[in-house]
């Protein structure tokens, strides 16, 4: 289960996805007026880069781990898991992040594409262009880190779940083995005991002619 290597990693992320939403929604409403228009669009413009630029900083980790997380996890549930238990419910909310983790990552790959095109820009106007290239990165992928910072913590606790599980029952599993070794060393037969060997019957030779 190499996959829970990366489990702290989507925690923090998913945690850091969430501060930033939590920091914007709780300055977002007093930027504006009473029917909800900014009272200053450049203030309220760079509250949201902002935003965008933390989220997806951490969706990135996502794009990074959470590929391989997400199939160990689908790797180790059960049937039985997505029914009933202590992770159905988290296994429904992760339905779907493997959509937006491609999608995400097709974004990340259209941005280096950018970056590419950039190689060869003057550097009086590289910093303006990637700044840009940026900008619009962050600010297309802000659904795909919502939905991340949504759905990550399931992921993360199903991921926790199962590994505890796996950590649980690999010990029963070995003790389960080692007594079936036992078991089946005592119920084999004995070997008998190999009987003494019975000397060849000596002949006395036989009588020689009378002279």
């Amino acid at each position: 289960m190499a996959w829970r290597r990366h489990l702290p990693a989507l925690a923090s992320a998913a945690a850091g996805i969430n501060e930033a939403c939590d920091a914007w929604d709780a300055v977002s409403d007093s930027l504006c007026d009473a029917d909800g228009w900014p009272l200053d669009d450049k203030v309220y413009g760079d509250g949201k880069v902002k935003r965008d630029a933390e989220a997806w900083k951490h969706a990135e980790v996502f794009l990074d781990h959470g590929p391989e997380v997400l199939a160990g996890v689908r790797a180790a549930a059960d049937g039985p898991d997505y029914v009933e238990g202590p992770i159905s419910d988290d296994l429904r909310r992760i339905r779907g992040i493997d959509t937006i983790l491609f999608r995400a990552e097709e974004l990340r790959h259209e941005w280096y594409g950018v970056m590419a095109l950039m190689d060869g820009s003057q550097p009086s106007v590289l910093h303006l262009y990637k700044e840009r290239a940026e900008e619009h990165r962050n600010t297309e992928g802000w659904h795909y880190s919502h939905e991340l910072g949504s759905k990550g913590p399931a992921l993360v606790r199903v991921g926790e779940y199962l590994a505890h599980r796996a950590d649980t029952e690999r010990p029963a599993q070995t003790e389960r083995a080692r007594v079936a070794r036992t078991r089946s060393t005592h119920n084999t037969p004995g070997v008998s005991p190999a009987l003494p060997q019975v000397p060849p019957a000596s002949h006395p030779p036989a009588p020689g002619r009378s002279r």
